[in-house]
């Protein structure tokens, strides 16, 4: 009785995924809904590389935070007449926690106006 050749055992191709029926599901989702989901995985990103997770100080990178708090500032600025105020209120409330969180972590503080995203935010102070 011979063995199996390894190209044999291992004969099944690994799954593809679905594009068709990404493409479908994407296309059922409303666009204030993709909107809101980029700024929370924005903002949890944000948070986690400020240290402020269970994991404290274990991924903080203020210049990767500044990044993140930038672009979530522009996008609300750039959606706010897009999504209602419903959506957009606790997202900019989110946005000003996570700027002042930045200005607290900042050894040297940037001066007002000049931290992340407050080119779209106004000056923030803390």
């Amino acid at each position: 009785m011979s063995e199996p050749t390894p190209a044999a055992s291992s004969s099944a191709a690994p799954e593809t995924p679905d594009y068709d029926a990404l493409t479908r599901d994407i296309a059922e989702v409303p666009a204030v809904e993709v909107i809101v989901t980029v700024a929370v995985n924005l903002m949890s990103a944000a948070a986690v590389k400020l240290g402020l997770t269970e994991e404290g100080d274990a991924h903080k990178d203020l210049d990767e935070a500044r990044k993140l708090i930038h672009a979530l500032a522009g996008l609300l600025d750039g959606s706010a007449t897009e999504i209602s105020s419903f959506h957009a209120a606790p997202l900019r409330d989110g946005l000003k926690s996570l700027q002042l969180a930045f200005r607290e972590a900042s050894l040297v503080p940037d001066e007002p106006g000049q931290g992340p995203g407050e080119k779209y935010t106004g000056a923030i102070y803390g």
